[in-house]
């Protein structure tokens, strides 16, 4: 096609474009569309998603023009049908529009990009290189720093091994790491004797119990969830979710196979993509089902991140507890996958944390909900799966997803920032501008080369490498985890970002400048003083009526806090949010939870009711989902938690360790 061609045919797209909207105006946009069918001489697509007109180029004829109309947004279908027969009276009944991600000052607008042209994708591809190479030196940097900084430690340990001491005795929890290594090299002699017995005909009784794995022997340290369920003896089901802009996310289902059966797959699709089809709904078997409840995983992570310590795995161990257990992760994960665009699609990566939380957790909640057929679930999230349900739950993004959560159950609660985020690795891309930071870090993936070194690198070296780049940047340590298993920890992570989350957590116009999800910095600068002189009016009030000893020293405090405190600032939530629990770690440098949990003991948050609190001394950012004792110290406690805020606990199989749980009864509501 000639310039002057393309001219012509671009001017007619343009004019038919303006004709449809003057339709659309005189509401009469279905009827409209279908006389926009793609011709030989129209070679662009025209895709209806909420009020944004989107084009893609496309080389094929009518045949296919259709499609994607269904697919970005399911209502425009059946809506044609009526809007072909009754007119107006079709338009009556179209369903409600996808939901239309807005930007503010907190989530600055994303930029857009057109159709693909050989500029756009010269211009991608040159973004593309830039950022492979340079985002590589700073990973290298990194790298190398981590190795460097950890030279200490490692000479520390090989000291006390030529002293003939064992370097780990100084470790908190050396005792249990120790008969949790002979149990697991015990279970492999009995998986092999049982594999011996097989082959031969003989016993098999030595697994016997009331979980029997069907995977066992030396760990093969795979990134297979339902490899490791199975050693515990339990199985995980994969279902694939669209969510409203169109992206496939991935959905586990962690169950007894004695009680579920595997739902069959099907494909479908242009390219192949797996859909849920189950051969028949989850109802259990035999006795009462359980209650569902959904995870979701942190930043740079999949939600393998609770399965990875063998029985104390969060997931496992809830569903042996007596709960149907359902696993999250977010859009791209560890395998990008989209309806209509391609990984290399710049417009498949122009998404944030904004977009994970009110678009891919509503898809994961109806889905889990859709299967299981109760009303609500117990949702519980850890780090970044916090931060976007904190975001989704506002009451100007997506405050009816609260409707549908019976609990919201916080593991090291991202909201604030904590003192790490002023380290210099992360100040040097604070400053990049978002020039700059594009040529740094592209448009698409954030350093997919830590993804495809995964498939390169053994296994046990990739875990190794891993712990010790995280641990540098995140300021982690694996002083309470079971070191035997540390390795295994790091197969689930990294996964792939968008560049453009990263920005958005460490750029210069999101979470960094603001040190908060939901507020300006001014707004939580202010928050933060006037809690402090709080504070401070009330300690003086108290001393002040102690030392005059008499009956009115209660009265001091009432009389003072009001002459320091400052109105309130907006609350985040409306009535339609759910209620918080909240494990906070004491020693966290990444995220400051303690000063979230003072935004809702201080009042701030008026909707909000907190079933559950507590601040764990000596945790860090991870141990909340692998520490030794987190069966103790977090598990426990949120199985009680789950079950009290249980909507339909008449009609659920009480969890082990529940019998004597009593339901939780919700204050009134605020006006």
């Amino acid at each position: 096609m000639t310039a002057q061609a393309a001219t012509e045919s671009q001017g007619s797209t343009s004019s038919q474009i303006d004709d449809f909207k003057s339709e659309a105006d005189a509401q009469e946009p279905v009827m409209r569309l279908r006389s926009l069918t793609p011709t030989a001489e129209m070679s662009q697509r025209l895709y209806v998603s909420g009020d944004a007109f989107l084009y893609e180029q496309k080389t094929s004829l009518a045949s296919d023009a259709e499609a994607p109309l269904s697919a970005l947004n399911p209502s425009l279908t059946d809506t044609t049908s009526k809007a072909s027969d009754g007119g107006r009276a079709g338009l009556d009944q179209r369903p409600p529009q996808p939901f239309k991600v807005v930007s503010s000052a907190l989530f600055p607008p994303l930029p857009l990009y057109g159709p693909p042209t050989f500029m756009s994708r010269g211009k991608a591809l040159v973004l593309r290189t830039s950022s492979f190479f340079l985002s590589l030196i700073f990973l290298m940097f990194i790298v190398a720093a981590s190795l460097i900084t950890g030279m200490p430690l490692v000479i520390r340990e090989i000291t006390h091994a030529l002293t003939g001491r064992d370097p780990r005795e100084l470790r908190p929890f050396y005792e249990e790491e120790r008969r949790r290594a002979d149990l697991r090299r015990e279970k492999e002699k009995l998986w092999d004797h049982r594999v011996s017995a097989a082959n031969i005909g003989g016993d098999q009784e030595a697994f016997a119990g009331e979980f029997p794995p069907t995977e066992g022997g030396k760990d093969r340290m795979v990134c297979d969830v339902s490899y490791y369920a199975k050693r515990v003896g339990l199985d995980v089901d994969f279902f694939q979710v669209r969510t409203e802009d169109g992206f496939l996310i991935d959905l586990w289902h962690v169950y007894d196979p004695r009680e579920y059966a595997k739902h069959k797959v099907r494909t479908s699709g242009d390219h192949g993509d797996k859909r849920s089809s189950p051969a028949r709904p989850y109802t259990c078997k035999a006795r009462k089902p359980k209650y569902p409840i959904l995870l979701l995983h942190g930043l740079l992570q999949s939600s393998g991140t609770f399965c990875c310590s063998d029985d104390d795995s969060l997931a496992f161990w809830l569903c042996k507890s007596g709960f149907d257990v359902w696993l999250g992760n977010n859009r791209c994960g560890s395998k990008p996958s989209h309806e209509s665009l391609r990984a290399s699609d710049p417009r498949m990566w122009a998404w944030t944390i904004q977009h994970m939380g009110t678009l891919d957790l509503p898809a994961l909640t109806s889905k889990v909900l859709a299967e299981t057929g109760f009303e609500k679930l117990g949702l519980i999230c850890h780090s970044q799966g916090t931060a976007q349900t904190l975001i989704a739950l506002a009451k100007d993004q997506r405050p009816d997803l609260g409707d549908r959560i019976s609990v919201f159950c916080a593991l090291a609660p991202a909201a604030y920032a904590g003192p790490l985020i002023s380290k210099y690795y992360f100040q040097f891309i604070h400053r990049l501008s978002p020039f700059w930071y594009r040529i740094s870090f592209g448009v698409h993936a954030f350093i997919p080369f830590m993804m495809q070194m995964h498939e390169l690198l053994d296994a046990r070296v990739y875990g190794w490498l891993g712990y010790k780049v995280f641990s540098y940047l995140f300021g982690w340590s694996d002083a309470r985890w079971d070191r035997g298993l540390r390795n295994r920890l790091f197969q689930f992570s990294p996964v792939y970002v968008s560049a453009e989350t990263m920005r958005w957590w460490l750029g210069m116009d999101g979470f960094a400048k603001n040190s908060c999800i939901l507020s300006a910095k001014t707004t939580a600068e202010y928050e933060e003083q006037s809690d402090t002189l709080r504070v401070q009016a009330t300690v003086e009030s108290i001393v002040r009526g102690n030392a005059a000893g008499g009956p009115n020293s209660n009265n001091a405090v009432t009389n003072r806090a009001p002459n320091v405190e400052t109105p309130a600032s907006d609350p985040w939530y409306n009535e339609k949010v759910p209620p918080f629990a909240m494990w906070v770690c004491a020693n966290d440098q990444l995220v400051d939870g303690p000063r979230l949990l003072r935004r809702f003991e201080r009042g701030r948050e008026p909707h909000v009711q907190m079933v559950f609190s507590r601040v764990i001394e000596d945790y860090e950012h991870l141990d909340v989902i692998w520490a030794i004792d987190a069966v103790s110290e977090v598990f426990e406690d949120m199985r009680e938690v789950l079950w009290k805020t249980c909507p339909d606990r008449e009609r659920c199989r009480v969890p082990e360790g529940c019998q004597a749980v009593a339901a939780w009864k919700p204050k009134e509501k605020v006006a």
